[in-house]
């Protein structure tokens, strides 16, 4: 059974096409952990007035903002990403940001060091560090939430017990997608010791467009 506070919506569909949805999104405010705006894989070039829109309704709700930002698994220059990271809190208020592509291991943790820092430097007071597997315990030092597992349904269900052997102050989430309807995950992933979580039923290149079959509007 899903509890409050638990859920983190990576929701990548833009307000003018996928209006229900986000007023859903909206209404769920207070049972869930956060809700991640990514309104050109990034930030984009300059500020999307509907996602704006979106941002000022999800803070008025009640809702934690983060800011989507790729690290192309630490490749990405440090500057590029902190440019998403002040455009997110400059043009949508955003309370932290979601950083995706998350390389996992320790010869890397030194790139999400400064940005981490710089996230901080920038007012970001919530870090979300999407490695899709489980890091190097180092990263705990610098996460309010790590994202140990991304994959489909079919691949969480033949997962085993993961055992985090990192600090305890950080909370760890598993993002499912190809969910069956009938299927509450937040039981099993709370199992493996993921106090946050998101699953949808979407599946092939953009999961990430479709909604929790908990938060979706009535038809």
């Amino acid at each position: 059974m899903t509890l409050m506070n638990d859920l983190l919506v990576p929701y990548y569909e833009h307000p003018s096409v996928r209006p229900a949805e986000w007023d859903a999104i909206i209404t769920a405010a207070p049972r869930l952990y956060g809700v991640v705006l990514n309104p050109a894989s990034g930030s984009g070039e300059t500020p999307d007035p509907a996602f704006a829109e979106v941002a000022t309704r999800l803070r008025t709700a009640g809702a934690r903002v983060l800011g989507y930002a790729d690290t192309d698994y630490g490749r990405r220059p440090h500057a590029d990403v902190v440019r998403d990271i002040a455009r997110h809190r400059d043009w949508y208020a955003a309370a932290g940001v979601f950083l995706d592509q998350v390389a996992a291991g320790r010869e890397e943790f030194a790139y999400y060091q400064r940005l981490a820092t710089a996230a901080w430097g920038a007012g970001c007071g919530t870090l979300v560090l999407n490695h899709g597997t489980a890091p190097h315990p180092s990263y705990a030092r610098i996460a309010d939430v790590l994202v140990t597992f991304e994959g489909t349904w079919a691949s969480y269900t033949r997962l085993g017990p993961q055992q985090w052997r990192g600090g305890g102050g950080v909370r760890l989430c598993h993002l499912v997608y190809g969910v069956p309807a009938a299927v509450d995950v937040a039981d099993l992933a709370r199992a493996r010791g993921a106090t946050v979580h998101c699953a949808v039923p979407g599946m092939g290149d953009h999961p990430w467009g479709t909604l929790p079959h908990t938060l979706e509007p009535a038809r």
